[in-house]
Protein backbone atom coordinates (compact mmCIF):
# COMPACT_ATOMS: atom_id res chain seq x y z
CA UNK A 1 0.00 0.00 0.00
CA UNK A 2 -0.82 2.64 -1.40
CA UNK A 3 0.65 0.69 -4.41
CA UNK A 4 -0.87 -1.09 -7.23
CA UNK A 5 1.71 -4.36 -8.24
CA UNK A 6 1.73 -2.98 -11.92
CA UNK A 7 3.11 0.19 -9.84
CA UNK A 8 6.34 -1.63 -8.27
CA UNK A 9 6.82 -3.66 -11.63
CA UNK A 10 7.13 -0.90 -13.58
CA UNK A 11 8.75 1.59 -11.32
CA UNK A 12 11.90 -1.26 -11.91
CA UNK A 13 11.16 -1.36 -15.16
CA UNK A 14 11.16 2.33 -15.92
CA UNK A 15 13.90 3.34 -13.16
CA UNK A 16 16.32 1.29 -15.82
CA UNK A 17 14.74 2.79 -18.53
CA UNK A 18 15.80 6.22 -17.13
CA UNK A 19 19.44 4.87 -17.03
CA UNK A 20 19.39 3.34 -13.51
CA UNK A 21 21.76 0.36 -12.42
CA UNK A 22 20.64 -1.18 -9.52
CA UNK A 23 17.54 -0.94 -7.21
CA UNK A 24 19.63 2.23 -5.04
CA UNK A 25 19.20 4.19 -8.40
CA UNK A 26 15.66 3.99 -7.51
CA UNK A 27 16.46 6.81 -4.64
CA UNK A 28 17.34 8.90 -7.43
CA UNK A 29 14.25 8.93 -9.39
CA UNK A 30 12.08 9.08 -5.87
CA UNK A 31 13.73 12.53 -5.33
CA UNK A 32 13.34 13.83 -9.25
CA UNK A 33 10.73 16.24 -9.27
CA UNK A 34 10.76 15.71 -13.37
CA UNK A 35 10.43 12.24 -12.84
CA UNK A 36 7.60 11.99 -10.70
CA UNK A 37 5.96 14.54 -12.86
CA UNK A 38 6.24 12.60 -16.13
CA UNK A 39 4.77 9.74 -13.99
CA UNK A 40 2.15 11.65 -12.78
CA UNK A 41 3.17 10.23 -9.24
CA UNK A 42 3.24 12.05 -6.32
CA UNK A 43 5.58 9.25 -4.83
CA UNK A 44 6.89 5.93 -5.93
CA UNK A 45 8.58 2.88 -4.19
CA UNK A 46 11.44 3.38 -2.49
CA UNK A 47 14.42 0.70 -2.97
CA UNK A 48 13.55 -1.45 0.19
CA UNK A 49 10.22 -1.43 -0.97
CA UNK A 50 11.18 -2.51 -4.40
CA UNK A 51 13.28 -5.24 -3.52
CA UNK A 52 10.63 -6.72 -0.66
CA UNK A 53 8.30 -6.73 -3.65
CA UNK A 54 10.43 -9.13 -5.36
CA UNK A 55 10.71 -11.72 -2.27
CA UNK A 56 6.57 -11.77 -1.80
CA UNK A 57 6.57 -13.67 -5.81
CA UNK A 58 6.05 -17.32 -5.56
CA UNK A 59 6.63 -19.55 -9.14
CA UNK A 60 3.06 -19.24 -10.69
CA UNK A 61 3.41 -15.68 -9.99
CA UNK A 62 6.74 -15.03 -11.67
CA UNK A 63 4.91 -17.24 -14.64
CA UNK A 64 1.84 -15.21 -14.02
CA UNK A 65 4.02 -11.72 -14.81
CA UNK A 66 5.63 -12.78 -17.70
CA UNK A 67 2.56 -14.03 -19.46
CA UNK A 68 0.86 -10.52 -18.47
CA UNK A 69 4.00 -9.00 -20.59
CA UNK A 70 3.33 -11.58 -23.12
CA UNK A 71 -0.39 -10.02 -23.67
CA UNK A 72 1.06 -6.62 -23.99
CA UNK A 73 4.13 -8.13 -26.49
CA UNK A 74 0.48 -9.81 -28.71
CA UNK A 75 -0.76 -6.14 -28.71
CA UNK A 76 2.43 -4.75 -30.12
CA UNK A 77 2.29 -7.61 -33.04
CA UNK A 78 -1.17 -6.90 -33.83
CA UNK A 79 -0.28 -3.60 -34.99
CA UNK A 80 2.68 -4.84 -37.06
CA UNK A 81 2.62 -5.11 -41.10
CA UNK A 82 1.48 -7.99 -42.47
CA UNK A 83 3.75 -10.70 -42.99
CA UNK A 84 5.63 -9.15 -39.99
CA UNK A 85 6.09 -12.82 -38.81
CA UNK A 86 6.54 -14.90 -42.10
CA UNK A 87 8.83 -17.00 -39.81
CA UNK A 88 9.45 -16.68 -36.26
CA UNK A 89 12.88 -17.94 -34.82
CA UNK A 90 12.76 -19.03 -31.62
CA UNK A 91 16.24 -19.02 -29.88
CA UNK A 92 17.21 -20.83 -26.53
CA UNK A 93 20.21 -20.88 -24.50
CA UNK A 94 21.71 -21.17 -21.01
CA UNK A 95 23.82 -18.75 -19.06
CA UNK A 96 25.35 -18.42 -16.12
CA UNK A 97 24.70 -15.14 -13.63
CA UNK A 98 27.80 -15.35 -11.11
CA UNK A 99 26.96 -13.06 -7.55
CA UNK A 100 29.75 -13.01 -4.32
CA UNK A 101 26.90 -13.06 -2.20
CA UNK A 102 27.54 -16.39 0.15
CA UNK A 103 23.80 -16.29 1.84
CA UNK A 104 21.51 -16.29 -1.42
CA UNK A 105 19.59 -19.06 -1.57
CA UNK A 106 19.44 -21.41 -4.53
CA UNK A 107 22.92 -20.42 -5.88
CA UNK A 108 25.46 -23.26 -7.16
CA UNK A 109 28.54 -24.05 -8.52
CA UNK A 110 28.61 -23.59 -11.95
CA UNK A 111 31.00 -26.07 -14.50
CA UNK A 112 33.51 -22.97 -15.33
CA UNK A 113 33.65 -22.76 -10.80
CA UNK A 114 31.73 -19.45 -10.45
CA UNK A 115 28.78 -19.46 -7.86
CA UNK A 116 25.63 -18.17 -8.52
CA UNK A 117 22.97 -19.00 -10.66
CA UNK A 118 22.18 -20.39 -14.29
CA UNK A 119 18.96 -18.52 -16.15
CA UNK A 120 17.84 -19.81 -19.36
CA UNK A 121 16.63 -17.75 -21.88
CA UNK A 122 14.03 -18.01 -24.25
CA UNK A 123 13.90 -15.08 -27.09
CA UNK A 124 12.45 -14.21 -30.47
CA UNK A 125 16.03 -13.75 -33.16
CA UNK A 126 13.17 -11.54 -35.35
CA UNK A 127 13.04 -8.62 -32.58
CA UNK A 128 15.60 -9.76 -29.88
CA UNK A 129 12.93 -9.76 -27.41
CA UNK A 130 12.69 -11.71 -24.16
CA UNK A 131 9.86 -14.18 -24.69
CA UNK A 132 10.45 -16.07 -21.03
CA UNK A 133 13.69 -16.13 -18.40
CA UNK A 134 14.40 -18.82 -15.95
CA UNK A 135 16.01 -18.96 -13.19
CA UNK A 136 17.35 -21.73 -12.01
CA UNK A 137 20.84 -23.02 -10.03
CA UNK A 138 24.24 -22.33 -11.09
CA UNK A 139 24.48 -26.69 -11.25
CA UNK A 140 21.75 -26.87 -13.19
CA UNK A 141 22.54 -28.47 -16.96
CA UNK A 142 22.02 -25.71 -19.82
CA UNK A 143 18.88 -27.21 -21.36
CA UNK A 144 17.01 -28.46 -17.52
CA UNK A 145 13.72 -27.11 -17.89
CA UNK A 146 13.64 -26.03 -21.13
CA UNK A 147 11.23 -28.50 -22.41
CA UNK A 148 8.19 -27.14 -21.28
CA UNK A 149 9.70 -22.90 -21.37
CA UNK A 150 10.05 -23.54 -25.46
CA UNK A 151 6.39 -25.36 -25.81
CA UNK A 152 5.38 -21.84 -24.34
CA UNK A 153 7.03 -19.74 -26.61
CA UNK A 154 5.92 -22.28 -29.31
CA UNK A 155 2.45 -21.30 -28.18
CA UNK A 156 3.24 -17.56 -27.88
CA UNK A 157 4.16 -16.88 -31.25
CA UNK A 158 1.93 -19.49 -33.04
CA UNK A 159 -1.13 -17.28 -33.78
CA UNK A 160 0.50 -14.84 -35.57
CA UNK A 161 3.65 -16.23 -37.18
CA UNK A 162 3.38 -17.87 -40.57
CA UNK A 163 5.95 -20.85 -39.53
CA UNK A 164 8.13 -21.45 -36.48
CA UNK A 165 11.96 -22.56 -36.30
CA UNK A 166 13.26 -23.61 -32.76
CA UNK A 167 17.36 -22.99 -32.71
CA UNK A 168 19.44 -24.36 -29.79
CA UNK A 169 22.70 -25.56 -29.52
CA UNK A 170 23.76 -29.55 -28.93
CA UNK A 171 22.21 -29.11 -25.22
CA UNK A 172 18.71 -28.23 -26.18
CA UNK A 173 18.79 -31.22 -29.05
CA UNK A 174 16.11 -32.87 -27.08
CA UNK A 175 15.62 -36.15 -29.07
CA UNK A 176 12.59 -37.23 -27.02
CA UNK A 177 10.74 -34.54 -28.53
CA UNK A 178 11.66 -33.84 -31.98
CA UNK A 179 9.06 -36.33 -33.44
CA UNK A 180 6.22 -34.37 -31.64
CA UNK A 181 7.81 -30.97 -33.17
CA UNK A 182 7.91 -32.55 -36.15
CA UNK A 183 3.97 -33.29 -36.27
CA UNK A 184 2.91 -30.03 -35.03
CA UNK A 185 4.42 -28.05 -37.99
CA UNK A 186 7.15 -26.76 -35.66
CA UNK A 187 10.63 -26.12 -37.60
CA UNK A 188 14.02 -26.88 -35.46
CA UNK A 189 17.34 -26.87 -36.08
CA UNK A 190 19.57 -27.85 -33.57
CA UNK A 191 23.38 -28.71 -32.91
CA UNK A 192 24.05 -32.23 -32.48
CA UNK A 193 26.92 -33.85 -31.10
CA UNK A 194 29.87 -35.59 -32.99
CA UNK A 195 30.05 -38.94 -31.05
CA UNK A 196 31.56 -41.51 -32.91
CA UNK A 197 28.76 -42.69 -34.48
CA UNK A 198 28.19 -39.59 -36.67
CA UNK A 199 31.54 -39.06 -37.23
CA UNK A 200 31.52 -42.85 -38.63
CA UNK A 201 28.91 -41.63 -40.81
CA UNK A 202 30.29 -38.63 -42.05
CA UNK A 203 33.73 -40.34 -42.72
CA UNK A 204 31.40 -42.58 -44.93
CA UNK A 205 29.72 -39.94 -46.99
CA UNK A 206 31.22 -40.78 -50.57
CA UNK A 207 33.47 -37.77 -51.79
CA UNK A 208 31.33 -36.65 -54.60
CA UNK A 209 28.24 -35.78 -51.54
CA UNK A 210 30.33 -33.24 -50.76
CA UNK A 211 29.78 -29.49 -51.56
CA UNK A 212 31.87 -26.40 -50.42
CA UNK A 213 30.04 -24.62 -48.31
CA UNK A 214 30.49 -20.56 -49.48
CA UNK A 215 29.13 -18.35 -46.79
CA UNK A 216 27.26 -14.98 -47.88
CA UNK A 217 28.96 -12.16 -47.08
CA UNK A 218 27.51 -10.22 -43.42
CA UNK A 219 26.36 -7.04 -44.59
CA UNK A 220 26.31 -5.48 -48.64
CA UNK A 221 28.99 -3.17 -49.06
CA UNK A 222 26.88 0.41 -50.60
CA UNK A 223 30.44 2.12 -52.14
CA UNK A 224 33.50 1.13 -53.06
CA UNK A 225 35.37 -1.70 -51.21
CA UNK A 226 38.30 -0.94 -49.33
CA UNK A 227 41.65 -2.28 -48.67
CA UNK A 228 41.80 -4.76 -45.79
CA UNK A 229 43.84 -3.89 -42.68
CA UNK A 230 47.02 -5.46 -41.95
CA UNK A 231 46.18 -8.72 -39.62
CA UNK A 232 48.95 -7.82 -37.26
CA UNK A 233 47.82 -10.48 -34.50
CA UNK A 234 48.48 -12.94 -37.21
CA UNK A 235 51.83 -11.64 -38.00
CA UNK A 236 52.82 -11.80 -34.12
CA UNK A 237 51.65 -15.72 -34.34
CA UNK A 238 53.79 -16.33 -36.91
CA UNK A 239 56.75 -14.73 -35.75
CA UNK A 240 56.91 -16.09 -32.18
CA UNK A 241 56.23 -19.26 -33.68
CA UNK A 242 52.68 -19.94 -31.43
CA UNK A 243 50.75 -22.71 -32.84
CA UNK A 244 47.80 -21.47 -35.24
CA UNK A 245 44.85 -22.92 -36.67
CA UNK A 246 44.20 -21.48 -40.15
CA UNK A 247 40.32 -22.60 -41.57
CA UNK A 248 41.29 -23.99 -45.55
CA UNK A 249 37.98 -25.00 -46.45
CA UNK A 250 34.63 -25.86 -45.40
CA UNK A 251 32.42 -28.35 -46.92
CA UNK A 252 28.55 -28.91 -46.31
CA UNK A 253 26.45 -33.10 -46.74
CA UNK A 254 23.56 -34.33 -45.41
CA UNK A 255 22.67 -37.60 -44.31
CA UNK A 256 19.79 -39.32 -42.35
CA UNK A 257 19.89 -40.10 -38.91
CA UNK A 258 17.52 -41.79 -36.37
CA UNK A 259 18.63 -40.84 -32.86
CA UNK A 260 17.85 -43.47 -30.24
CA UNK A 261 14.84 -41.70 -28.96
CA UNK A 262 12.88 -40.92 -32.27
CA UNK A 263 10.22 -43.25 -34.05
CA UNK A 264 11.80 -42.16 -37.53
CA UNK A 265 15.02 -40.77 -39.27
CA UNK A 266 15.19 -37.12 -38.89
CA UNK A 267 17.82 -35.05 -41.24
CA UNK A 268 21.15 -34.22 -40.04
CA UNK A 269 23.38 -31.68 -41.61
CA UNK A 270 27.05 -32.27 -41.74
CA UNK A 271 29.57 -29.19 -41.57
CA UNK A 272 33.22 -30.48 -42.32
CA UNK A 273 36.18 -27.58 -41.32
CA UNK A 274 39.04 -28.69 -43.19
CA UNK A 275 42.13 -26.80 -40.30
CA UNK A 276 46.22 -26.60 -40.96
CA UNK A 277 47.52 -26.22 -37.75
CA UNK A 278 50.77 -24.15 -37.81
CA UNK A 279 53.75 -23.45 -35.62
CA UNK A 280 55.46 -20.42 -37.14
CA UNK A 281 55.66 -21.04 -40.94
CA UNK A 282 55.75 -24.37 -40.89
CA UNK A 283 52.51 -26.90 -41.68
CA UNK A 284 52.36 -29.60 -38.62
CA UNK A 285 49.65 -31.25 -39.45
CA UNK A 286 45.96 -31.23 -41.33
CA UNK A 287 42.86 -31.73 -39.45
CA UNK A 288 39.54 -32.48 -40.04
CA UNK A 289 36.29 -31.24 -37.74
CA UNK A 290 32.64 -32.34 -37.89
CA UNK A 291 29.70 -30.28 -36.80
CA UNK A 292 25.90 -31.68 -37.47
CA UNK A 293 22.79 -30.21 -36.75
CA UNK A 294 19.47 -32.02 -36.92
CA UNK A 295 16.85 -30.53 -38.49
CA UNK A 296 13.42 -30.76 -40.82
CA UNK A 297 13.42 -28.09 -42.59
CA UNK A 298 13.64 -28.69 -46.22
CA UNK A 299 15.88 -25.90 -47.52
CA UNK A 300 19.92 -26.23 -48.84
CA UNK A 301 22.03 -27.81 -46.20
CA UNK A 302 24.50 -24.38 -46.99
CA UNK A 303 21.31 -22.25 -45.31
CA UNK A 304 20.77 -24.71 -43.09
CA UNK A 305 24.37 -24.04 -41.26
CA UNK A 306 23.91 -20.08 -41.87
CA UNK A 307 20.70 -19.93 -40.29
CA UNK A 308 22.41 -22.56 -37.51
CA UNK A 309 25.20 -19.77 -37.04
CA UNK A 310 22.37 -17.08 -37.27
CA UNK A 311 21.33 -18.03 -33.16
CA UNK A 312 24.97 -16.36 -32.45
CA UNK A 313 22.79 -13.05 -32.34
CA UNK A 314 21.16 -14.23 -29.04
CA UNK A 315 24.73 -14.01 -27.21
CA UNK A 316 24.48 -10.27 -27.49
CA UNK A 317 20.68 -10.53 -26.33
CA UNK A 318 21.85 -11.69 -23.24
CA UNK A 319 25.30 -9.73 -23.19
CA UNK A 320 22.45 -7.13 -23.22
CA UNK A 321 20.69 -8.49 -20.34
CA UNK A 322 23.71 -8.75 -18.77
CA UNK A 323 24.94 -5.20 -18.75
CA UNK A 324 22.92 -3.37 -20.88
CA UNK A 325 19.48 -3.34 -17.85
CA UNK A 326 21.48 -5.23 -15.72
CA UNK A 327 18.93 -7.92 -15.26
CA UNK A 328 21.13 -10.46 -13.89
CA UNK A 329 22.98 -8.64 -11.30
CA UNK A 330 20.94 -10.64 -8.74
CA UNK A 331 20.39 -8.12 -6.15
CA UNK A 332 17.82 -9.93 -3.63
CA UNK A 333 17.87 -13.08 -1.47
CA UNK A 334 16.70 -16.07 -2.79
CA UNK A 335 16.41 -17.73 -6.41
CA UNK A 336 13.06 -17.15 -6.14
CA UNK A 337 12.79 -12.90 -5.80
CA UNK A 338 15.88 -13.03 -8.25
CA UNK A 339 13.65 -14.66 -10.68
CA UNK A 340 10.85 -11.82 -10.40
CA UNK A 341 13.93 -9.01 -10.81
CA UNK A 342 15.17 -10.38 -13.61
CA UNK A 343 11.39 -11.01 -15.27
CA UNK A 344 10.58 -6.95 -14.04
CA UNK A 345 14.17 -5.89 -15.50
CA UNK A 346 13.77 -7.43 -18.85
CA UNK A 347 10.63 -5.69 -19.54
CA UNK A 348 12.79 -2.78 -20.07
CA UNK A 349 14.77 -4.52 -22.75
CA UNK A 350 11.16 -5.72 -24.42
CA UNK A 351 9.52 -2.15 -23.85
CA UNK A 352 12.55 -0.92 -26.12
CA UNK A 353 11.94 -3.44 -28.83
CA UNK A 354 8.47 -2.59 -28.37
CA UNK A 355 8.67 1.25 -29.21
CA UNK A 356 10.66 0.32 -32.03
CA UNK A 357 8.17 -1.63 -33.83
CA UNK A 358 5.85 1.12 -33.01
CA UNK A 359 7.88 3.64 -34.66
CA UNK A 360 5.79 5.11 -37.80
CA UNK A 361 8.94 5.10 -40.21
CA UNK A 362 9.88 0.98 -40.20
CA UNK A 363 13.45 0.78 -40.98
CA UNK A 364 13.98 3.57 -38.24
CA UNK A 365 12.79 1.45 -35.63
CA UNK A 366 14.44 -1.55 -36.83
CA UNK A 367 17.33 0.25 -36.09
CA UNK A 368 16.46 0.64 -32.84
CA UNK A 369 15.13 -2.87 -32.07
CA UNK A 370 19.00 -3.51 -33.26
CA UNK A 371 20.57 -1.01 -31.26
CA UNK A 372 22.37 -1.56 -27.91
CA UNK A 373 20.09 -0.39 -24.90
CA UNK A 374 22.30 2.12 -23.64
CA UNK A 375 22.36 3.93 -27.17
CA UNK A 376 18.75 3.80 -27.34
CA UNK A 377 18.79 5.39 -24.03
CA UNK A 378 21.19 8.36 -25.06
CA UNK A 379 18.76 8.25 -28.67
CA UNK A 380 14.81 7.81 -27.08
CA UNK A 381 15.04 8.20 -23.44
CA UNK A 382 18.12 10.64 -21.91
CA UNK A 383 17.02 13.88 -23.44
CA UNK A 384 17.72 16.67 -21.74
CA UNK A 385 13.81 18.16 -20.73
CA UNK A 386 11.82 20.45 -18.55
CA UNK A 387 8.48 19.15 -17.43
CA UNK A 388 6.29 21.39 -16.12
CA UNK A 389 2.52 20.16 -14.30
CA UNK A 390 0.08 22.24 -14.48
CA UNK A 391 -3.56 22.75 -13.25
CA UNK A 392 -4.64 20.20 -16.19
CA UNK A 393 -1.69 18.75 -18.35
CA UNK A 394 2.13 18.11 -17.81
CA UNK A 395 3.76 20.21 -20.62
CA UNK A 396 7.45 18.89 -21.81
CA UNK A 397 9.81 21.17 -23.22
CA UNK A 398 12.34 19.74 -24.89
CA UNK A 399 15.87 21.77 -24.06
CA UNK A 400 17.80 19.38 -26.43
CA UNK A 401 18.05 17.85 -30.14
CA UNK A 402 19.17 15.04 -31.65
CA UNK A 403 18.09 13.32 -34.96
CA UNK A 404 16.07 10.91 -33.40
CA UNK A 405 13.29 13.83 -32.58
CA UNK A 406 11.63 13.55 -35.74
CA UNK A 407 10.65 9.60 -35.24
CA UNK A 408 10.41 10.50 -31.50
CA UNK A 409 7.30 12.97 -32.38
CA UNK A 410 5.57 10.63 -34.82
CA UNK A 411 6.13 7.82 -32.00
CA UNK A 412 4.24 9.76 -29.84
CA UNK A 413 1.57 10.46 -31.93
CA UNK A 414 0.75 6.95 -32.87
CA UNK A 415 0.96 5.74 -29.35
CA UNK A 416 -1.61 8.89 -28.47
CA UNK A 417 -3.99 7.13 -31.50
CA UNK A 418 -3.88 3.75 -30.05
CA UNK A 419 -4.30 4.60 -26.40
CA UNK A 420 -7.89 3.82 -25.10
CA UNK A 421 -9.79 6.38 -24.90
CA UNK A 422 -11.09 7.64 -21.23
Amino acid sequence: MPYHESDHVLNIAYNILAGGERLEDIELRRQDENFLNGLGAERIPDPTTAGDFTRRFSQPDIVSMQECINRARLAVWKEQPEGFLKEAFIDVDGSIAGTDGECKQGIGLSYKGIWGYAPLIVSLANTREVLYLVNRPGNAASHSQSVAWIDRAIELVRPVAGRVTVRGDTDFTHTAQLDRWNEQGVRFILGFDAHPTLVALAEGVAASAWQRLERLPKYKILTEARAKGVRYKEQIVVEKGFENQKLVGEDVAEIEYQPGKCGYAHRVVILRKNISVQRGEKVLFDEVRYFFYITNRPDKAAKIVGLANGRCDQENVIEQLKNGVNAMRMPVNDLLSNWAYMVMAALAWNLKAWYGLLVPNRERGLALVKMEFKGFLQAIMLIPCQVVRTARRIIYRLLGYNNWLEDFFETFERLLALAPSG
